[in-house]
């Protein structure tokens, strides 16, 4: 139901004329709103670069944008106070339901760009990044479209993303719509790589015109994004209407920072993102490597032992004196394998300006899901690397030696055996690392570290391993 005060309230409206649409996006959300849209908005050349967005499962944000012309109030939730700013990006919405809306957009010359932000899961790819043929939707779009594309009456829409994409990509090539780039901005590695792959694969199983056309005429870029965004509560949207005497059912917070490193080609133009604070590299796999070892890696750690001296949130976790040293180290070990050019100073310091704000509230409770994934993913490779030329990787057994205690306190999420030794819950992590006799001896000294820890916060002991 409309409050009373919005009734009074002044609609959201464009400061100038609608641009036209050049960028298709696929799976809006609270993110794709508080970074690309945001980026696209704030190009020297945004007048030029509309964005027509579709929905992923469901409809409800799109209906919500339709309503207010594709625009929305982006707050910036800083420690000591908000922004508000109308995003004008975004010129038409549209549920993911909508097949023939996307066919066409995609299909269109004018359309340059196609982005996407439909989490991992959303891409439906197998370990080597071909479409999982073990998955029903998989199946089925493959099995409809092969008799589709292939001259046949069968109508049947594709249900999922790269389906979907397939069929919008067949009808440009049969249409003389030319080239364009396809960017991934899913929070994977090498995200542009496996979704090129990916496609590609799927197009060889409907069309090997389509597949050789794709790999003349569609180019894939790879991407490296960052911006906390937090889910939007109904307070948020009273506070829109508060401090902006505007109505928005759609605002977004985000945090200050913000950051968009990408690389790869653009056939048929581009944005002029640069001029917005994003970056184009000629190799990311050292920006990538940045973000996963120092952010995510550190949020890691924050979650195992942040629980274990009584912390719920990332602000709080990194406030305790014990914890910030215990990521201190661990980015010690991460730098000494980073290349030089990367600011890796200057980024160290907006990390942790970023984790003490107290107003974006990370629960490390959410952080800590799917904890043995992260910590092979994030933790283990830099221990390795680091062994590997002499080091002695202190900051990965202080971590791993975070998670073990939670473990051992059932604290942990997705948790081995408790009753396990130091040696082989290192090697639940990682087979080589718990071959190096030395590193587990470092990961038990710091285990009896944080078990101390512990004791002085609780005044209980950790349970110890019988």
């Amino acid at each position: 139901m409309t409050s009373p005060e919005a009734t009074t309230a002044s609609r959201l409206e464009r400061s100038a004329p609608r641009p036209p649409v050049r960028i298709v996006h696929l799976g809006v959300g609270a993110f794709h709103r508080a970074h690309q849209a945001w980026y696209t908005a704030r190009a020297s050349d945004a007048g030029e670069w509309g964005i027509a967005a579709f929905t992923g499962r469901s409809p409800d944000i799109a209906h919500r944008l339709a309503e207010q012309d594709g625009l929305y109030t982006l707050i910036e939730r800083g420690a000591h106070g908000d922004r508000f700013e109308v995003v004008e990006s975004i010129v038409r919405a549209e549920p993911g339901s909508n097949v023939d809306a996307l066919v066409a957009l995609v299909s269109s010359p004018d359309v340059a760009i196609v982005t996407l932000t439909i989490t991992e899961a959303g891409y439906r790819l197998g370990d080597d990044d071909q479409p999982d043929r073990q998955d029903p939707a998989v199946a089925a779009d493959l099995a409809n479209l092969h008799r589709r594309i292939g001259g046949g009456s069968d109508a049947v829409p594709p249900t999922t993303v790269l389906g979907k994409l397939v069929l919008g990509l067949d009808r440009r090539r049969r249409s003389g719509g030319g080239p364009l780039a396809i960017v991934s901005c899913d929070n994977v590695p090498n995200n542009g790589g496996r979704l090129g792959r990916g496609l590609l694969g799927f197009a060889r199983g409907v069309s090997p015109e389509l597949e050789e056309w794709m790999a003349q005429q569609v180019s894939f870029v790879d991407t490296s994004v960052d911006r906390i965004t937090p889910r939007t509560t109904e307070s948020d949207r009273v506070e829109v209407l508060k401090k902006t005497d505007r109505c928005d059912r759609a605002p977004v917070v985000t945090e200050p920072f913000s950051d968009w490193v990408l690389s790869g080609e653009f056939p048929a133009g581009r944005p002029a993102w640069e001029t917005a604070g994003a970056r184009f590299v000629d190799d990311i796999e050292p920006w990538e490597r940045r973000k996963l070892w120092l952010l995510n890696g550190a949020h890691t750690l924050l979650a195992a032992a942040g629980p274990l001296l009584g912390h719920t949130t990332v602000a709080e976790a990194i406030d305790d004196g014990r914890c910030r040293q215990a990521v201190e180290l661990l980015w010690a070990d991460a730098g000494r394998h980073l290349p030089d050019g990367l600011d890796l100073a200057d980024y160290r310091r907006a990390l942790v300006d970023r984790f003490q704000n107290p107003r974006i509230e990370h629960r490390l409770e959410q952080i800590a899901s799917d904890s043995l994934r992260k910590l092979r993913l994030r933790i283990a490779p830099v221990a390795k690397l680091d062994i590997a030329l002499g080091g002695t990787a202190d900051g990965c057994a202080t971590a791993l030696a975070a998670w073990i205690v939670g473990v051992r306190q059932q604290q942990s999420v997705d948790q081995p055996r408790t009753d396990q030794s130091v040696a082989a819950l290192v090697e639940v992590i990682d087979e080589a690392l718990a071959a190096n006799s030395s590193f587990v001896r470092r990961v038990d000294a710091a285990v009896s570290e944080w078990e101390t820890a512990v004791r002085s916060v609780h005044g209980v002991a950790a349970t110890p391993v019988q």
